[in-house]
C-alpha cells in the first residue's frame, strides 16, 4: 500500500491549489481527482486574476502539470471510501486500490442540482446561469428572466440589474415573491414556468402556461449538494448551509472538520466561493498542514 502525507480528495481549483501548495513545502501529496469539475459546463473562468476566460478544463491541466512538476502525484479515480486507520487514514479509490495517508483535505466541491426543465439543461452554463460574477459580464445588457427555485430569486433579481436593466422574475409559484418584486418595481410573470424555450440552440423565452416569454438569459439558483459517499466512513456528513442554498461540510476558518486530521477547502465548505476563492481557502489549509509537518521536525528541547 502507497503512502503519502497528504491525500486531497478533488483535483478541481481548490484540491489542486492544495496540491501544489503542499508539493511545493516538500510534503508528499497525492491528489485523487475523479473528473467531474462543477463548473465543467461553462465555457470559461472569469474574475480570476491572470487567468481570466481560460477554458476550465485547461486551467486544471496546467494546475495538474505544476503539482507533478514539483514532485506531487496525480491519480484519476474515485474515492469509495475513507477510513481512520492508525494515526492516520486509509482510503480506497476506484474500490479497489488502498492508499495511506497522515491527512486527508476534502475538495470534492459540489454537485447542482438544476430542475427537470426542457432546454434548461442545455444552455447550463452558456444562457442559463446562477452567479453573476461568474457570467454577468457575458450576459451583460441582455433580457433576463429570474426563474425562482427559491426566496433567493428575488435577491438574484436585485443583483443582476448592474448587468441589465431587463430583468423580469418568473415566480414559479414561489409564494409572496411577486408581491417583493412588484414593491422593487421588478416585472413578474406568475404561473409556473414549463420550458425553457431554445431557437437556433440558444435560449430564446420561458413558457410559462403556453405563452412564450421573450428573454435571452435564464438565472437560476439551484441547490447543491455534496456527492461524497466516503465521508460516512470518517464519520462526516454533510448540513445544511445556514444560507439555505444546499449542502456543506462544516470546517472552521482553517479548514478544520470535526475529525482530527481531516480538512476541507473550497466549494465544499463554501458554495459559493468561485474559483479564485475556493484556491485561496485550499491554499490556507496547505499552509496550516505544512506547518504542522515542520513542528514535527523541529521538536522542543
Amino acid at each position: 500500500m502507497d503512502d503519502f502525507d497528504v491525500i486531497v480528495i478533488g483535483g478541481g481549483a481548490a484540491g489542486l491549489s492544495a496540491g501544489l501548495m503542499l508539493a511545493r513545502a516538500r510534503v508528499a501529496v497525492l491528489v485523487v481527482d475523479a473528473g467531474a469539475p462543477r463548473n465543467a459546463p461553462a465555457g470559461e473562468v472569469h474574475g480570476l486574476f491572470g487567468r481570466d476566460g481560460t477554458p476550465p478544463a485547461e486551467l486544471l491541466a496546467r494546475g495538474r502539470d505544476e503539482v507533478r512538476g514539483y514532485g506531487g502525484t496525480v491519480l484519476d479515480g474515485t474515492v469509495t471510501d475513507a477510513r481512520a486507520a492508525g494515526d492516520g487514514f486509509v482510503v480506497t479509490v476506484d474500490g479497489g486500490r488502498r492508499i495511506g495517508a497522515r491527512r486527508l483535505i476534502v475538495a470534492t466541491g459540489l454537485v447542482d442540482d438544476l430542475p427537470d426543465l426542457p432546454g434548461l439543461r442545455e444552455r447550463w452554463g452558456s444562457e442559463v446561469v446562477h452567479c453573476p460574477f461568474c457570467h454577468g459580464w457575458e450576459v451583460r445588457d441582455t433580457a433576463i428572466g429570474v426563474l425562482a427555485l427559491s426566496e433567493r430569486a428575488l435577491h438574484q433579481a436585485l443583483l443582476f440589474h448592474q448587468w441589465s436593466p431587463d430583468v423580469t422574475v418568473f415566480a414559479n409559484g414561489q409564494p409572496g415573491l411577486a408581491e417583493q418584486a412588484v414593491e422593487r418595481g421588478i416585472p413578474v410573470v406568475e404561473g409556473a414556468v414549463e420550458a425553457v424555450e431554445l431557437r437556433d440552440g440558444r435560449v430564446a423565452g420561458l413558457r410559462v402556461a403556453g405563452t412564450v416569454h421573450p428573454v435571452e438569459t435564464v438565472v437560476i439558483g439551484p441547490r447543491s449538494r455534496i456527492d461524497a459517499p466516503f465521508l460516512a466512513g470518517l464519520g462526516l456528513a454533510a448540513a445544511e448551509h445556514p444560507a439555505g442554498i444546499g449542502e456543506h461540510l462544516p470546517a472552521d476558518a482553517q479548514g478544520r472538520t470535526a475529525v482530527p486530521g481531516v480538512w476541507a477547502a473550497g466549494n465544499v465548505t463554501d458554495p459559493s466561493a468561485q474559483v479564485g476563492m475556493a484556491a485561496a481557502s485550499a491554499a490556507l489549509v496547505a499552509a496550516q498542514l505544512a506547518m504542522e509537518f515542520a513542528l514535527e521536525k523541529v521538536p522542543r528541547r
